[in-house]
């Protein structure tokens, strides 16, 4: 697993769901520029109430940075290729709502 921060768009609607122990949790997608034009599906998953409620304020196409910590995969495609694609456990979330609040709050305090 690595400690990471990855940006990208999310992709379909992210989903609450809850454990056999009665805990939430939050799924959802997200399209990563790989850097060469081509791109990486990452399934991410929060359990924390902040990052869940954040994830679920989001909607397709939505921009997000993540951190968390990251687990690289290889998937088989429907055409026989193999590909690579990344898993998430999500610690924090930034979206451009966050940064704006946090841009005001700098600005009012000088």
């Amino acid at each position: 697993m690595i400690d990471a921060l990855i940006a990208g768009k999310v992709y379909g609607a992210p989903r609450q769901g809850t454990s056999k122990v009665g805990s939430t949790y939050t799924t959802a997608k997200l399209k990563i520029s790989a850097g060469n034009g081509e791109m990486l599906l990452c399934g991410v998953i929060a359990f924390d109430l902040k990052a869940q409620a954040a994830l679920l304020a989001l909607a397709e196409g939505d921009s997000v940075a993540l951190a968390g910590t990251l687990t690289p995969k290889v998937y088989q495609g429907k055409d026989g290729v193999h590909k690579p694609s990344l898993d998430m456990v999500v610690h924090g979330v930034l979206t451009a709502y966050h940064v704006k609040r946090k841009r005001q709050a700098i600005e009012g305090a000088t």
